[in-house]
């Protein structure tokens, strides 16, 4: 969710700052620009949002193995109930 919320914000940023730098060279608006203006931005967001997803993991460790059905006689071991 975290990633989410940061590459939304960071997506409005960099639309808003290419847009500035391509007025800055002169370059008339329109589709083309609309266009690359959408592509760069996105892929801005999402390598920050894939920058933020990669740091949480590093956090938070690796996320616990889930328990297939096979563990099951083993969970009713640690439960205390017999086989």
């Amino acid at each position: 969710m975290l990633s989410l919320f940061i590459s939304t914000i960071v997506f409005f940023v960099a639309a808003w700052y290419f847009n500035r730098y391509l007025d800055e060279l002169g370059i008339s608006r329109g589709m083309t620009r609309g266009t690359l203006v959408l592509v760069l931005a996105s892929l801005v967001s999402w390598g920050v949002g894939s920058a933020v997803d990669w740091a949480d993991a590093k956090i938070e460790g690796p996320p616990p193995a889930s328990q297939t059905a096979g563990d099951l006689s083993q969970l009713l071991k640690a439960v205390g109930q017999p086989n």
